[in-house]
């Protein structure tokens, strides 16, 4: 499984990776091709949705979460709880500040920080091209507004594949004056399913520390 955690960073961050191909079908359309032989239309609609709907239900941080994680670049943060996660400063891409495992080593995190100017919107439509570079089929499977801790993200979940491994993704995206988070969960797409409450609690530890 340690193979997935390298993979996953790969995607959202938009190194180099040779995966899938893609190929034009003889009406036009641009299909997915895998290793063992099927192949996807390529997603196209995701990033234009008419609008995103707001959760009104509040989401905090876990009574678990006892641990805070401080970036050093802007005013967020993140409570952990230490007998779930364990954590690191992001070695493999100057973007990403921490990197956060699961202590059984299955579900991966990141927080990438940034000094970015757009709106949050705009930042998790960035997020989603840069995973298609890396994952062409990258679906879009729930978005929403929501609360978290005070402040109000752009909540994700998506699937897409890489060297025939199928991921899922669950991240929370927020923008303010002076920067900007993408803090996301990723893991084996069954994994995911089995565990989502664990990333959800990790992912509601969420702060802001200009508030």
């Amino acid at each position: 499984m340690k193979n997935i955690g390298i993979v996953g960073y790969l995607l959202f961050l938009s190194l180099p990776l040779v995966a899938q191909q893609r190929a034009v079908t003889e009406t036009g359309e641009q299909v997915v091709l895998y290793n063992d032989g099927t192949w996807v239309y390529v997603e196209k609609d995701t990033l234009n949705v008419e609008e995103i709907p707001f959760n009104p239900r509040p989401f905090n941080r876990s009574k678990s979460a006892s641990f805070r994680l401080k970036s050093k670049r802007i005013g967020i943060g993140c409570w952990i709880d230490p007998k779930t996660w364990k954590f690191q400063t992001a070695q493999s891409h100057e973007s990403a500040e921490f990197e956060i495992d699961h202590v059984d080593g299955s579900m991966y995190a990141l927080m990438i920080t940034e000094n970015l100017d757009v709106s949050t919107e705009s930042l998790g439509n960035l997020a989603i091209q840069n995973a298609r570079s890396a994952a062409p089929d990258l679906k879009v499977i729930a978005r929403e507004y929501r609360i978290v801790n005070g402040i109000k993200v752009l909540m994700m979940r998506m699937t897409g594949t890489i060297e025939d491994i199928h991921f899922a993704y669950f991240g929370y995206y927020f923008a303010e004056d002076g920067g900007s988070t993408q803090f996301l969960v990723y893991a084996a797409e069954d994994f995911m399913e089995e565990n989502l409450a664990e990333a959800e609690d990790l992912l509601n530890g969420l702060v802001s520390l200009n508030k």
